[in-house]
């Protein structure tokens, strides 16, 4: 099935939803135009079509091997991830005196959503090395950055991310892999990790892995762990590929999807490596990598979904069954006549446009915390990132399951014969649920952590904004605008009597049992709020005839149906946030013995 990534609906939510040209005042993207905006997204689309999707189901079917410790990914992504190279997208986002594009957070992060629409396998890989070039900006070494920071920037080498292990999962804490000093300022780390992502590949020619281990005398639990760099080979003299490092993959696991990408069992057996930050400082340097994938990881559940739904599409219009009530023609009539197929295809569509606002406008906050000229709007922005991150994560990817699932729905029978390749992106996006925290924890980590944080000032802060757009729709001469703010007000109503009733609890089982649901009600609503803001813009333009009046009038539509179908249902969420940790089914109830 060919993809075309969405370029018009990328550059709206850039321009009217983040309000992406808003950092250009910040001073600190001086190569920053609507021009250089319009040739990225062009050629990353360009790359995506005509690259990356060709080898999506092919990749799928293919899968990789592992033979004598060697992982071969499949037919064609070595060619494509040297096209990758070629193309500068590894450094788009990174500063120029590192060896980057110096260009913001939030067009890498519509970049990176082309790439794994077209091929989420394949767009793993630089998703995680992503993540490894943000800890070492931060925390590596003057040496480490002249040394490895270049090389990695321009995706030469990868990097991986190597924190889990068969008994530590989200628990890190738990893991048992151990650091020893070598006494020249190295370590040698010998364990096991599991679940790692292009942990080895035919791809790249070295692969640097940040390791979690524990060093000696180091405390149990988070506080004693430290991260490290291991190399697949040490650099020489020159900064080469040297001597192969004692980090091998003993295996591959066999995944539900993401046939493409090589999840490896990693094991290291005293391989040489450096810490990245301080001893017993694992876990802030792991953060900073975490926080990084958590965004893009939702931006992934974009990508996915995106896919899902130009698949379906493409179908509905293909597929002719049956008689469309008042459809006119001899039948059979393509499915996208019948209104429940409409009815999936515009939920599909909706949710989509929400969650790509929600990370846009979560990206955008991180660029703006860091490029502000003032300290007050920094910590403005950084209170916002903070908030939204979890909601990026988690909503998103829900909506990646979900539309991946109803684009399945929308096949029919045929969704489940793995021909069509509609399968392929519910497997695919099954995993961006679990990984970089499941989406229990981030419900846990909004509730717990980001509700209260700074007294509550970013949930109030999203509040007021809320209603200013509620403001904005209902006096709009457009009588479409007045209905959204009807629902949109109640559903941010719900949202706060949520969060109060949450933060109140004396219990923190009673929050901890509506996290979850609490989380959904928020990117419902945050959702709905980003296409109401969206809905305004495309107003102005009709107002002033600017650009295309069809997309302006399209925007206004998908606003209006999620506010029908979504935010109505909003209110009706607060019981089952308000359920509380004793109504849940006692061990009887759920047959424990």
């Amino acid at each position: 099935m060919t993809y075309r990534a969405p370029v018009s609906d990328i550059r709206f939510a850039l321009d009217e939803i983040a309000a992406m040209d808003g950092l250009k005042a910040s001073g600190a993207f001086p190569e920053m135009s609507g021009d250089l905006t319009t040739a990225i997204l062009e050629e990353a689309a360009k790359f995506a079509n005509e690259v990356l999707a060709p080898l999506n189901r092919s990749g799928d079917m293919e899968g990789c091997t592992l033979e004598d410790g060697k992982v071969t990914t499949p037919k064609g992504f070595c060619d494509a991830y040297a096209k990758y190279v070629e193309g500068g997208w590894q450094g788009l986002q990174f500063p120029a005196e590192a060896g980057g594009m110096g260009l913001p957070r939030v067009l890498g992060m519509a970049v990176m959503e082309m790439m794994q629409s077209a091929n989420m396998a394949f767009s793993l890989g630089p998703m995680l090395t992503n993540s490894a070039i943000e800890a070492l900006l931060v925390n590596g070494t003057d040496e480490q950055k002249s040394l490895y920071l270049p090389r990695i920037i321009t995706g030469e080498w990868s990097s991986t991310m190597q924190l889990t292990e068969p008994q530590a999962g989200s628990d890190v804490g738990l893991l048992k892999s151990k650091a020893e000093p070598n006494g020249d300022g190295s370590w040698s780390i010998s364990g096991q990790k599991i679940f790692i992502t292009w942990g080895e590949h035919d791809c790249a020619e070295n692969i640097i892995h940040p390791v979690l281990a524990r060093t000696p005398d180091a405390p149990e639990g988070t506080k004693g762990i430290s991260l490290f760099l291991i190399p697949k080979y040490l650099p020489d003299e020159n900064g080469n590929p040297g001597e192969r490092n004692a980090i091998h993959a003993i295996g591959l696991e066999h995944k539900m999807g993401i046939h493409g990408s090589p999840t490896c069992v990693m094991e290291m057996d005293k391989a040489k490596g450096w810490l990245i930050g301080p001893e017993m400082g694992g876990m802030a340097a792991m953060f900073i990598m975490m926080n990084s994938a958590r965004l893009a990881v939702g931006v992934q559940g974009v990508g996915i979904a995106e896919r899902a739904y130009q698949h379906a599409l493409a179908y509905a219009q293909e597929r002719r069954q049956g008689r469309a009530p008042d459809a006119e023609g001899p039948a059979p009539h393509a499915i996208i006549e019948h209104p429940d197929v409409r009815r999936m295809l515009a939920t599909m569509k909706a949710k989509i446009e929400a969650a790509r606002a929600i990370c846009y406008l979560c990206a955008v906050s991180a660029d703006e915390a860091e490029h502000e000229e003032s300290e007050e709007d920094r910590a403005f922005s950084r209170r916002r990132e903070e908030f939204l991150t979890p909601i990026a994560k988690a909503w998103s990817t829900d909506v990646g399951v979900e539309v991946s699932s109803l684009g399945i729905q929308v096949h029919g029978g045929m969704g489940f014969i793995e021909e069509t390749g509609a399968a392929q992106h519910y497997r695919d996006a099954r995993i961006a649920p679990i990984y970089e925290g499941t989406n229990g924890i981030q419900a846990i980590d909004l509730v717990g952590r980001k509700l209260g944080l700074h007294g509550g000032k970013a949930f109030e802060e999203i509040l007021e904004d809320i209603q200013r757009t509620v403001e904005d729709c209902s006096t709009s001469s457009n009588p479409e605008l007045p209905e959204l703010a009807k629902r949109l007000k109640p559903a941010a109503r719900a949202m706060k009597d949520a969060a109060d009733w949450l933060t109140s609890r004396e219990d923190r089982t009673d929050a901890l049992t509506g996290a979850t649901a609490f989380q959904t009600l928020a990117g419902d609503v945050i959702g709905g709020w980003l296409l109401c803001i969206g809905a305004v813009a495309a107003q102005r333009r009709l107002k002033e005839g600017e650009g295309d009046t069809d997309f302006a009038e399209s925007r206004i539509e998908i606003a209006r149906y999620f506010a029908e179908t979504v935010l109505t249902a909003v209110p009706g969420q607060l019981d089952s946030i308000r359920l509380g940790y004793e109504r849940l089914p006692d061990d009887l109830a759920l047959g424990i013995n």
